[in-house]
């Protein structure tokens, strides 16, 4: 669709949506979203603060760690503007520019968690299946060069987004389905040919989630050989007692993706409030539940915790 002068037409802005059906209660679901924020920004800042401050966890898991926590609070920081606008102070208008940015740095936070992931993943198979060469393998310098890879992988992977969807025009109104902006979402809007859009995003797709997915379920096969190779049983059950605060992140991460994908695909009759729900569990919950699940799983976080406890009531 073209404009009066020309151009093709681009709304001035992109209207947003809360949950549908739930107007009368805007209130209260504005309080879950606030508190959700809270936890992910509070949580995985203390998971940063311990990693830097304690030098018990100066170790690659730990740095590893640091990347997951600094993603979760760019993957929380990049809704938070539009969400609370929308749900607390009840302005649903978004420009275009700022929609494309917004679009751009949710989808980049999210493909570097599924890289850090893949890393992690990588630290608790040299740990276990050749523990011996661990501080050799993963040195300071090689964790820098990894974080660094991932950034710029996602970075370059997902930087044509906001040019492909900047060339399209917009004839099937300006009303996005989320209190916050995703290239599937606009597509929904944009006319035209949408074709180049829908086989690049396919394409990074298959490229971060599911080489990263085929790479830690890899990971995982071989980690499982090593540790039933033990005679021990009391070892056994230690070594993988170091990976389940890894495989509960992952899980809390894939899960909430391959439900959206599933629902999208197979139960397109699905409520509109059951999509929406979906993305905000797919965005809302990794980054809140990953500080949990370090601090309750893993021995030295909690140690570092009460350590500051202590230090505080001293």
């Amino acid at each position: 669709m073209w404009g009066f002068n020309g151009t093709l037409f681009q709304p001035a802005t992109f209207q947003l949506t809360g949950i549908p059906g739930m107007q009368t209660g805007q209130v209260w679901v504005a309080l879950i979203f606030c508190i959700l924020y809270l936890i992910s920004i509070i949580g995985n800042l203390s998971i940063l603060a311990l990693v830097v401050q304690e030098s018990a966890l100066h170790q690659p898991m730990y740095y590893f760690l640091s990347m997951l926590s600094l993603n979760d609070l760019g993957v929380s920081l990049s809704t938070l503007p539009t969400v609370l606008a929308t749900f607390c102070f009840n302005y649903c208008h978004v420009g275009f520019d700022s929609c494309l940015v917004q679009m751009f740095f949710i989808h980049t936070f999210s493909f570097m968690e599924s890289g850090i992931l893949l890393a992690m993943s990588f630290d608790r198979f040299v740990a276990i299946c050749d523990p011996l060469h661990y501080a050799t393998v993963l040195t300071n310098r090689r964790i820098l060069a990894i974080g660094l890879g991932i950034l710029v992988k996602s970075f370059i992977t997902l930087f044509p987004f906001p040019f492909l969807v900047k060339r399209l025009p917009f004839c099937k109104g300006n009303v996005l389905h989320h209190s916050y902006c995703l290239h599937p979402d606009l597509m929904k809007v944009a006319c035209g040919d949408i074709h180049v859009n829908n086989i690049y995003g396919l394409f990074v797709v298959i490229f971060t989630y599911g080489i990263d997915s085929t790479f830690i379920l890899l990971s995982y096969a071989l980690i499982l050989r090593a540790v039933l190779a033990i005679a021990s049983r009391e070892q056994r059950l230690k070594a993988l007692n170091t990976c389940m605060s890894h495989i509960c992140a992952v899980l809390a991460f894939y899960v909430p993706i391959i439900a959206v994908s599933m629902i999208h695909r197979f139960w397109k009759s699905a409520p509109p409030v059951v999509h929406v729900m979906m993305s905000n569990v797919y965005l809302f919950v990794p980054p809140m539940l990953n500080p949990i699940i370090y601090s309750v799983k893993t021995k030295e976080i909690r140690r570092g915790i009460l350590k500051v406890f202590q230090k505080s009531q001293n």
